[in-house]
């Protein structure tokens, strides 16, 4: 599988700092702390709700340009985009099958010697297009931090423990009727650099082909009742709560197994009004349109 996952994850949001690696340690007056973020935060929140009274339409996807994510003027395009020959591309795409992905690879828990560190968990749910039809032969990738909130990358120096059985990265195609499900282990949280102490909440990255390779997208599944949500400017980059909501999964009773592991379900909705948040970088908010 591809070996870049963890690099996405680091390099698309966290390890970008906008202050010096030191300026949690500082005494500076111009660090930013977490009430001037959250302050930014409340303020754009309250601006949207009334928006929405006025008239305005629901914000189902994240704002291109979002100030209190500091470096998200980095994260998308600042020259208009040049339209690509699609066919020409899916001549150099890569397929993908069952019989080129192996059933284990959806458990992350075994990929080692050892056991892994932390709270083993199930992720189970179904892809879903627009009209709640299932999306079947479906690739699905998930890469995360482990249970100390490290991921296996150079670039992150996080001050936590590396779990040599624990790399986070896992693979699995969905069945007839829209299904994936992964055994992995609860991911922890980790601190970005944002501003002074932010910290982002336990996640799970996913990413999924479509038919094509040119119809890739990411996203990312949170865990209920996180209390960094709203402190996350990344998660807070969806303006509309509804919207946010739909990132996060559900703790799922039936799906937790006796003395192994708990379960929650999330489904990822491909298209429509009801569609899964994904970091949708090239069109931003624009993109909803299509």
């Amino acid at each position: 599988m591809p070996s870049d996952h963890t690099a996405q994850a680091l390099e698309s949001e966290e390890l970008v700092p906008p202050a010096e690696p030191h300026a949690a340690h500082g005494s500076s007056r111009n660090v930013e702390t977490q009430a001037d973020l959250s302050a930014e935060i409340n303020s754009i929140g309250d601006a949207y709700v009334r928006a929405l009274k006025d008239g305005a339409p629901a914000e189902t996807q994240p704002r291109l340009d979002y100030p209190p994510y500091r470096s998200s003027i980095l994260r998308h395009p600042t020259k208009s985009l040049h339209h690509a020959d699609p066919e020409t591309i899916e001549l150099y795409s890569p397929a993908f099958g069952h019989q080129d992905v192996h059933a284990l690879e959806s458990d992350l828990t075994i990929q080692h010697n050892g056991e892994p560190q932390g709270e083993r968990i199930i992720v189970a749910g179904k892809v879903l297009d627009g009209d709640g039809h299932p999306v079947a032969g479906q690739l699905v990738e998930i890469w995360q931090a482990n249970a100390s909130g490290r991921y296996i990358h150079k670039r992150d120096q996080h001050p936590a423990p590396i779990d040599p059985n624990f790399t986070g990265i896992g693979r699995c195609i969905t069945g007839p009727d829209g299904s994936y499900r992964f055994t992995t282990i609860k991911p922890g949280a980790y601190p970005w650099k944002n501003h002074l102490n932010a910290w982002r909440p336990a996640h799970i990255h996913f990413s999924l082909f479509g038919t094509e390779f040119t119809q890739r997208i990411i996203t990312q599944m949170y865990f209920p009742g996180d209390q960094l949500f709203p402190l996350d400017p990344i998660y807070q980059t969806i303006v509309d709560q509804d919207a946010r909501d739909r990132l996060v999964a559900n703790y799922d009773h039936t799906l937790t197994e006796p003395e192994w592991a708990l379960g929650y379900n999330w489904d990822i909705v491909l298209t429509g009004p009801k569609r899964t948040w994904t970091e949708n970088e090239a069109l931003g908010a624009e993109g909803d349109e299509e």
